[in-house]
């Protein structure tokens, strides 16, 4: 199904300006219900500005009449114009430089709530590195003392979609008592982009102590 541009910016406006259920806009926009009712009551995607999509040809608005009228209607994505979007190969997710101290939080959430999750979904979940789902297991992350478990879904690193998914393949493997980690996923084979190297510079590396002069 294809989803609107800014999907989540389009969840923000239609939450403030229609009285579309929490599924309907959950469908419509690929998000969780549970991510809809979060903006709803102030506690996800805080700061993101909601985008109209009736204004931007997205959406029709007599798709939201009808859906407002009926529950039960999906609303339907109005034909685009723009060429599609190009499809990501496999490889670290992208961070935003403004999330990626947060995600040894993550991290640390993950591994006791999640423990059945394989360090390569990790990776690809919030777009982390092995070396520092390590760190933040063993406690030798630089940072260690600070870390508190939160939620990624919360922290905005993931959606709720993707870590129900992410679970249940992780149930599903180990149901067929296949190996830990993924074989569809090569951390050394992964692209190295430049937002990859400079996730480990920025995350892995222990601030500086100054030199004695």
């Amino acid at each position: 199904m294809s989803l609107p541009l800014m999907p989540k910016a389009t969840a923000v406006w239609l939450v403030e300006n229609t009285a579309l259920s929490f599924d309907q806009i959950a469908k419509f926009c690929g998000l969780h219900p549970l991510e809809v009712k979060g903006i709803a009551d102030g506690e996800v995607f805080q700061g993101i500005v909601g985008l109209d999509p009736v204004a931007h040809g997205q959406l029709a608005q007599i798709e939201i009449d009808r859906a407002q009228a009926d529950p039960r209607y999906e609303m339907k994505l109005s034909a685009s114009t723009n060429p599609p979007p190009r499809v990501r190969s496999k490889g670290p997710r992208y961070t935003p430089v403004s999330r990626r101290q947060d995600r040894p939080d993550a991290i640390a959430w993950l591994l006791r709530h999640h423990p059945e999750l394989s360090d390569a979904q990790i990776c690809r979940l919030i777009g982390t590195t092995k070396p520092t789902i390590k760190a933040v297991r063993d406690r030798s992350h630089w940072n260690s003392q600070n870390i508190k478990p939160v939620d990624p879904v919360t922290l905005g690193l993931c959606t709720q979609i993707e870590l129900d998914m992410a679970v249940q393949k992780a149930a599903d493997r180990t149901k067929s008592g296949e190996g830990e980690e993924d074989e569809d996923y090569d951390e050394a084979s992964a692209p190295e982009t430049l937002e990859a190297l400079a996730e480990v510079e920025v995350e892995e590396e222990e601030p500086a102590e100054d030199w004695p002069r």
